[in-house]
């Protein structure tokens, strides 16, 4: 075994014990383990070659992109992305050598998504990133784990960004909430009163009716949980009236649609999903990617979506998510950087902002953002309570029918810089910090309040939904008709919508705890919910800004 003089930490990768977790034991040394590290890419090590900092030509690239009209947009292909932003030959080349030195094995490269996969026993990892995998329980569930940094060695110093799956704790939760117990909802008038289809819901809104999805396709990622195919048959015939959009289940690292027969499970994440979107667009193709929920299946599962040369998908929708303080650095560096690729590559990432008001569900006395919904490339998607009157919007608050009922997430990141998209939006404070003002979640919202929820059907049951997890479908499959209409993916859609925040109803009434809804950008809604009408007509014309 090489000693830490030949090694050196890598920045970010360190690692606590989740709280109040508790160590039983050494994992087994036999045990076989897959694990991914992901690489520089190729813009990184030219930028350094030019003594320009690292990412400062890609940043001053995807600037330039972004702030264009989507019309104008010119998006890589994923041709093109490869000699952009893949990884080097090189560097894969000095991985392979590391691995066999450790008696590591490739399962698989890709320079595309900047990774090499190993596998190999807990003994040889152990020894490979002088690391002390520990099994540990938490909640009475155990999970592999470790702490302190990943130590690299220095021939891969500045290649190796991350280091993942050594540790394999979950890594995010689904947000939706439930509210009411399940019903027979044989048919559509038997809906409660005070609740709605998606399809209702996408009528209020004002998304547009001469587009239906045709052509397009959304990347639905999900991390436990399944579908199945009879109750999406039942509820789409027989509540919504519609055909069945083409649904495709993908594994990623093993993960399988795996429906457990239960509502509260992660199935109702995976229906809620499904019906969401298919509903808004029934004619689109849903691929759901299936992973484990560690970082590295999350990863793996997103990477997968973005660079799938088969379905080719031009919106993901991500309803899991977790705290920033329950992420590795090294992690958030990473996803955020695959969303980057997501927007050079013209793909709309929606993503929930989280269900427990403006702590995250962290009960350490501090505020805390949801991520991947603050990653600055993610349309992160917060949660209304909406009425209705003569199948028109009523009324639109903040959803906070906290501690119980759930509220949406929002807030300020205490990880991510503010983007220049929101550099008029007011953005306050942190107020774990006082001064730093970081990136501002979430930018946009939707109906998410379970009371006023979304009326599906789950494991042979109808039930009522809430929860952002409704609201990342619900933007995601109206991108799917903008995309439709406009013949072309709009990409990143931040820009567009804090130029031209007239375009969204804006939400001035409710809190979600530390924060209040007020005109404008807040850190509860964002800046609104969809005019539909609005959006697309800003989208279409040639002189938005």
């Amino acid at each position: 075994m090489a000693n830490y003089r030949e090694h050196t930490f890598l920045s970010g990768s360190e690692r606590a014990p989740l709280a109040g977790a508790r160590a039983i034991g050494a994992t087994n040394a036999e045990e076989t383990l897959n694990v991914t590290l992901l690489l520089r890419s190729r813009n990184e090590t030219e930028s350094r070659m030019r003594n320009r900092g690292t990412f400062a030509a890609a940043n001053t690239k995807i600037g330039e992109l972004l702030r264009q009209h989507p019309r104008e947009r010119k998006h890589l292909t994923r041709e093109d992305f490869l000699t952009t932003r893949g990884a080097l030959q090189e560097d894969v080349a000095k991985v392979e050598q590391f691995a066999h030195a450790y008696g590591l094995t490739i399962v698989r490269t890709s320079l595309l998504k900047r990774s090499v996969e190993l596998t190999g026993s807990v003994a040889n990892f152990n020894k490979a990133f002088h690391v002390e995998l520990l099994q540990y329980v938490h909640a009475n569930r155990s999970y592999r784990g470790r702490t302190g940094p990943v130590y690299i060695p220095n021939e891969l110093a500045g290649i190796v960004k991350a280091v993942l799956g050594l540790d394999n704790r979950p890594q995010a939760h689904p947000h939706f909430r439930t509210q009411q117990a399940p019903n027979k909802l044989h048919t559509r008038t038997q809906l409660p009163d005070g609740t709605f289809t998606p399809v209702q819901l996408g009528q209020l809104y004002d998304f547009p009716q001469n587009a239906d999805g045709t052509g397009q396709c959304i990347a639905i990622i999900e991390l436990g949980g399944g579908y199945k195919p009879l109750d999406l048959d039942f509820y789409f015939k027989n509540i919504l009236n519609i055909a069945t959009p083409k649904i495709v289940a993908v594994s990623v690292d093993g993960g399988q649609n795996s429906p457990a027969g239960d509502a509260n499970s992660p199935d109702g994440e995976v229906m809620l999903d499904i019906e969401v979107a298919g509903a808004i667009a029934p004619k689109s193709t849903i691929v759901v990617y299936f992973a484990s929920n560690s970082d590295k299946g999350f990863y793996d599962a997103i990477a997968t979506a973005i660079h799938d040369p088969q379905y080719k998908p031009s919106v993901v929708s991500i309803s899991w998510g977790g705290s920033e303080s329950l992420w590795s650095q090294q992690s958030l560096t990473q996803y955020n950087s695959l969303f980057e690729d997501a927007a050079l590559l013209g793909i709309t990432v929606c993503a929930a902002s989280g269900d427990n008001g403006s702590t995250d569900g962290i009960t350490d006395g501090l505020q805390h953002v949801d991520f991947p919904a603050s990653s600055p490339y993610v349309l992160a998607c917060g949660g209304t309570k909406l009425t209705a009157a003569n199948n028109k919007i009523a009324d639109e608050v903040v959803w906070n029918e906290a501690p119980n009922g759930g509220a949406t997430g929002g807030g300020v990141s205490d990880f991510f810089a503010k983007p220049d998209y929101q550099s008029n939006s007011n953005v306050p404070a942190s107020k774990n910090t006082g001064n730093l003002i970081g990136r501002g979640v979430p930018d946009v919202a939707g109906d998410a309040d379970p009371s006023t929820g979304y009326n599906v059907y789950v494991d042979g049951q109808g039930w009522v939904m809430g929860g952002t997890s409704a609201v990342a479908p619900l933007w995601g499959g109206f991108v799917l008709l903008i995309n439709q209409l406009l013949g072309k993916p709009v990409g990143n859609l931040t820009w567009l919508l804090y130029a031209n925040p007239a375009t969204l109803h804006n939400i001035t009434s409710g809190d979600n705890g530390a924060f209040s809804a007020a005109a404008g950008w807040s850190a509860c809604t964002g800046l609104g919910s969809p005019n539909a009408a609005s959006i697309l007509s800003l989208i279409q014309s040639q002189g938005a800004k």
